[in-house]
């Protein structure tokens, strides 16, 4: 059988100021060698578009390296090994790897994972049994330390992450504030999710609003805020936090646009001096963590949580968005919360 060595992918053609532009990518066309000792052909069906991939596209020092101009945007994929020179890896083989935003992509062997035939469909590598998920998972368990009876607010909440914490803290006991960007999510948040209360965040001029609107929800204050967003819904929770609170940090998507990653942001109302007195006289815990960091711990999760997945006792939306030169327009709409729910691209 003649294997396909004509594939395109997206490049990043020019870095961006502010929010991205379609002329910030190129879409090109390669030819794939065989792979070489140890390496494997894939064929990707599916690739995940996340908010971080902004933060790659600027030229700063990071907790990982920028895209180089010309280079493939990154992202975490999912394929059929179409030609393997690995012991390790087969042909017929569904993996998952970093291979970006393409149709195919070479690949040592080491560097992906084997998509297990119970994991269906194989897109939740991608969402709710893979990063994000995983990522809801250990920051909620592991530095939200959730507690029946207690107040949590997550940002986002329609999306992997957001709708992974607010599930499981439900399930603990928990009372969940959801904060979205309009009332059709809203009402996802509460139908689908089970959240007891969403706010629309679009519905508030000011942060200091939106922290009267919280309050009215949650009266005896905020014990755990899953902080995915930042702006607006930042300096509107921070007041609210309880003593002895924590802060569980894993995204701030409303600055990515702003440079530096976030870093020349500009808060509405809450400095840096009274941020730290808040944490000071409060006695939170503010934990940021990078889930790569914790990858030993993924089969741990899948363990936990895959049963939860088929039973449908978590649940879990796709936004697919198809063909790979749609992809850049995706990611900006993403970047404005035009997405609903998971945002994969299928190639």
């Amino acid at each position: 059988m003649s294997i396909e060595r004509n594939a395109r992918r997206v490049t990043l053609a020019s870095r961006p100021t502010g929010l991205p532009k379609a002329d910030n990518f190129a879409l090109e066309t390669f030819s794939s060698e065989a792979p070489k000792a140890g390496e494997v052909l894939v064929k990707i069906s599916h690739f995940s578009l996340d908010p971080y991939m902004r933060g790659r596209m600027d030229d700063v020092a990071s907790y990982a390296a920028p895209v180089n101009l010309g280079g493939v945007m990154e992202a975490g994929a999912i394929g059929r090994v179409e030609e393997s020179a690995s012991d390790e890896v087969k042909v017929g083989d569904w993996v998952y790897g970093r291979m970006g935003w393409a149709e195919a992509a070479i690949i040592d062997a080491s560097l992906v994972r084997k998509i297990p035939a119970s994991m269906q469909p194989k897109s939740l590598s991608l969402g709710m049994l893979g990063m994000p998920g995983f990522t809801g998972w250990w920051g909620l368990t592991q530095h939200g330390r959730p507690k029946a009876g207690e107040t949590l607010v997550v940002g986002a909440v329609t999306g992997p992450v957001g709708s992974m914490v607010v599930q499981l803290a439900r399930r603990m006991g928990l009372k969940t504030i959801g904060i979205a960007g309009s009332e059709e999510k809203c009402g996802i948040a509460v139908d689908k999710f089970g959240v007891d209360h969403c706010l629309n965040h679009r519905m508030f001029n000011s942060a200091a609003e939106l922290q009267s609107a919280l309050k009215d929800l949650a009266p005896d204050g905020v014990d755990i805020y899953f902080e995915n967003v930042g702006g607006k819904l930042f300096e509107a929770v921070v007041p609210e936090m309880n003593e002895f609170g924590r802060m569980v940090v894993c995204g701030m998507i409303s600055w990515y646009n702003e440079g530096a990653l976030g870093a020349d942001a500009q808060t509405e109302r809450i400095s840096v001096a009274n941020l730290w007195r808040t944490i000071l006289v409060k006695k939170l815990s503010v934990n940021g963590f990078i889930i790569s960091d914790h990858l030993s711990n993924y089969s741990e999760f899948v363990s936990a949580v895959q049963p939860l997945v088929a039973s449908g006792e978590i649940q879990y939306i796709e936004d697919v968005v198809k063909g790979i030169d749609n992809a850049p327009d995706a990611f900006i709409g993403l970047l404005q919360g035009h997405n609903l729910g998971k945002l994969i691209v299928e190639v």
